[in-house]
């Protein structure tokens, strides 16, 4: 079972990657969705947040206040630290388990880790393969205001808060380069699946 690793910056096209190689038979763990998973109301997980950064960040439903609680992390690195503390070991629990449905349930799935922390939480995880979306800070700037509404300002400051693009590239056994056209990031990934399913 290959075990791919996906990552890459907010907004550098790596959903786009994960669902193309879903197209084509891999199996997708979403990390995204485990954070979510591990974070629903009554959770430790949450408890450990509410904790930690004040019943604020809990909305009056008992779902994480995702907005509330970025307003005190995105801006404070030690904040910062402390949530990947409480998130990124239960989120590592449960990917594992995962991974090992995965093979369980089909010998030869190619597993692919959708997970935008990869340099921070996971980079030495024994992956066969570390695949970076890449397309360049102010491509990916423009993007988050256009998609998803940010202010310049927004997006400038959810670029900064996660490591620099030179970070990623380093650990990557393949680039994705998704500046372009979608149908040009389709076919690197088009690409990219016939090396895994060789």
């Amino acid at each position: 079972m290959p075990l791919i690793a996906l990552t890459g910056g907010i907004a550098s096209g790596k959903s786009t990657i994960a669902r193309r190689l879903e197209e084509h038979g891999a199996v997708v763990v979403d990390a995204d969705a485990i954070v979510r998973d591990v974070q629903r109301p009554g959770s430790e997980v949450l408890e450990r947040i509410a904790a930690e950064f004040g019943p604020q960040v809990v909305a009056s439903s008992g779902e994480l206040d995702r907005a509330a609680l970025a307003a005190v992390v995105f801006s404070d690195a030690a904040a910062r630290e402390r949530l990947n503390g409480i998130v990124h070991p239960a989120v590592r629990a449960e990917s594992q388990r995962r991974f090992d449905a995965a093979l369980a349930a089909r010998e030869d799935a190619v597993v692919v880790y959708d997970v935008p922390l990869l340099v921070e939480a996971r980079v030495d995880d024994p992956w066969d393969l570390i695949v970076v979306a890449h397309a360049p800070a102010a491509v990916r700037a423009e993007r988050l205001q256009q998609l998803r509404g940010m202010t310049a300002a927004q997006a400038a400051d959810r670029i900064a808060a996660q490591v620099p693009d030179e970070q990623r590239l380093a650990i990557a056994d393949i680039v994705v380069d998704t500046s372009g056209s979608l149908d040009d990031t389709r076919s690197q990934v088009d690409a990219l699946w016939q090396r895994l399913a060789g």
